[in-house]
């Protein structure tokens, strides 16, 4: 059970919540926070001050003076007026983390959400129910969150036991009340970043994990390739003012430490090729941005994106900008260049596995080439990945389409940058797992030579679903499992029991 804090709730903690549906409860400074600022959006109500969302219309209807008797209707209005993506459904865990984040955006106690709009949210995300959300047509905000909202007025549709059922069904068998939102709460639950931060920190969950694992990856390429370790020698990487580059070799230096193939070939050869010889340096790189990524975007779960933003402590509230997504947008284009700075090195060194014109390893790792393709698709496979990866690396953040009668002149196009990063990191994940799978074999072809016992280590437990490929097999289930493997967390549990933590 984690205790939710807007203030202390980790990056683990939320993957734990969206990926893993581990179950939470509020704090409670939560709830006093929540239910102050709740207090004042009433009193402005009451007093018929002019505040934006509150007492007006949205976006260009902000002239529109709103008569307190028709609050209820205004905020059903807005929600089903504004759940209009379209396409395919995201992810479940990508719903669910950016519920999570409306949660969190309402807990910094400016937003005027209820503490009864807050705990139905909590419930649902409890209770394993996600709502229904199409992932296609958002600039920054709005839609995607409409069609969330729309579940908690019992509308719409909920993933529920496996099955897509209307809201109505599901509310009825879990005695959930429909909730009837108050001024500002759609506007509460729409406006802002939402979105754009929940999937993005999902995105940049994985990008760290990802870019341990291409240092595991890369270890079992430089044994199965027999290259010289001598480029990863600390004395050379402080002369180079990284402190990721220094990591990125000290990381591989204690996953190869006690390597019995790398001892006998560290002079085999004077310079091995760039995909090899620089990968502290390119590795280093990656986990550059992703760092700086991580900055931006654990302060931006960390804040209050609404507008107008309620301040309790000064009876007051200030319409402004903050529902701006450029600071999570950005860094999620950022993203995918990390990712696809780690995925080009990657697919370099599963051809240099596969080519027997760039290495001592047998034509696509097979024993018996010409009746056996052996690994020469998945080679492919990984080129393909590569090649989407770049197309979806066109940065997002510096697009714009204006919106709403151009009252909206300038928008983020954030929404975008958050899920193709999620999705080029997905790819990246793919990638490494083939690297791992090839590496494997290569390093199998070198016996009786021992591998390291942390690469020992990972080999034996992948070896228990993935054999030794002596004729050509179905690949595809020993793929996914790696990668499985791989986003699970697994392949990397099982190295630092070994060496430690891998530093990024």
């Amino acid at each position: 059970m984690i205790k939710i804090d807007t203030e202390n709730i980790s990056l683990e903690e939320f993957v734990a919540i969206a990926r893993n549906k581990v179950s939470f409860e509020f704090s409670h400074e939560y709830i006093e926070n929540i239910k102050k600022a709740r207090m004042l959006v009433e009193k402005f109500v009451n007093e018929n001050r002019v505040i934006y969302g509150i007492t007006t219309g949205f976006g260009d209807n902000v002239n529109h003076i709103i008569d307190t008797s028709d609050v209820e209707k205004l905020q059903i209005n807005l929600v089903r007026s504004h759940a209009c993506s379209v396409g395919e459904p995201l992810e479940t865990e990508l719903v669910r983390a950016i519920m999570l984040k409306m949660l969190l955006n309402a807990g910094t106690g400016y937003s005027g959400l209820s503490i009864e709009t807050a705990n139905i949210i909590k419930d649902l995300l409890n209770k394993d129910i996600a709502p229904f959300v199409p992932q296609e047509g958002s600039v920054a905000y709005l839609s995607v969150e409409g069609h969330i909202a729309l579940t908690l007025i019992g509308e719409g549709k909920v993933y529920y036991k496996g099955k897509l059922v209307s809201s109505k069904e599901c509310f009825k068998l879990e005695k959930i009340n429909p909730i009837k939102l108050k001024s500002k709460e759609a506007l509460s639950l729409l406006n802002g970043a939402n979105s754009v931060t929940g999937i993005a920190i999902m995105s940049l969950y994985d990008s760290i994990m990802a870019s341990k694992i291409s240092d595991i990856s890369a270890a079992l390429s430089i044994e199965g390739l027999r290259s010289t370790i001598k480029v990863l020698d600390a004395r050379l990487h402080k002369t180079k003012n990284h402190k990721e580059q220094q990591l990125c070799a000290a990381n591989i230096s204690k996953i190869l430490k006690d390597s019995e193939i790398v001892s006998i070939s560290i002079n085999d050869k004077l310079q091995d090729a760039i995909s090899i010889r620089s990968i502290p340096q390119m590795h280093g790189a990656a986990k550059r941005l992703i760092n700086e990524s991580y900055i931006a975007i654990i302060d931006e779960m960390k804040s209050c994106s609404d507008n107008p933003i309620i301040l309790p402590e000064h009876d007051t509230a200030i319409m402004g900008g903050n529902f701006d997504g450029s600071y999570v947008g950005s860094h999620s284009d950022i993203i995918c260049i990390a990712s696809c700075m780690l995925a080009k090195i990657s697919e370099r060194r599963i051809d240099r596995l596969t080519n027997r014109h760039l290495s001592n390893l047998p034509a696509f790792l097979t024993l018996n080439p010409g009746i056996n393709n052996g690994y020469m698709i998945p080679q492919y496979t990984a080129s393909g990945l590569y090649s989407e990866m770049k197309v979806l690396s066109s940065p997002s953040s510096i697009d714009n389409v204006p919106t709403c009668a151009s009252q909206e002149d300038t928008v983020t196009m954030a929404y975008f940058a958050a899920l193709k990063s999620y999705k080029v990191v997905k790819k990246l994940q793919y990638i490494l797992a083939i690297e791992i799978m090839l590496g494997i074999q290569a390093t199998d072809l070198l016996s009786p030579y021992k591998r390291s016992t942390a690469t020992e280590k990972v080999c034996s437990y992948i070896r228990e679903k993935v054999p030794f490929l002596e004729d050509d097999r179905y690949i595809y289930p020993d793929m996914e499992f790696i990668f499985n493997n791989i986003r699970s967390g697994k392949i990397l549990a099982l190295v630092e029991d070994k060496v430690g933590k891998i530093e990024i």
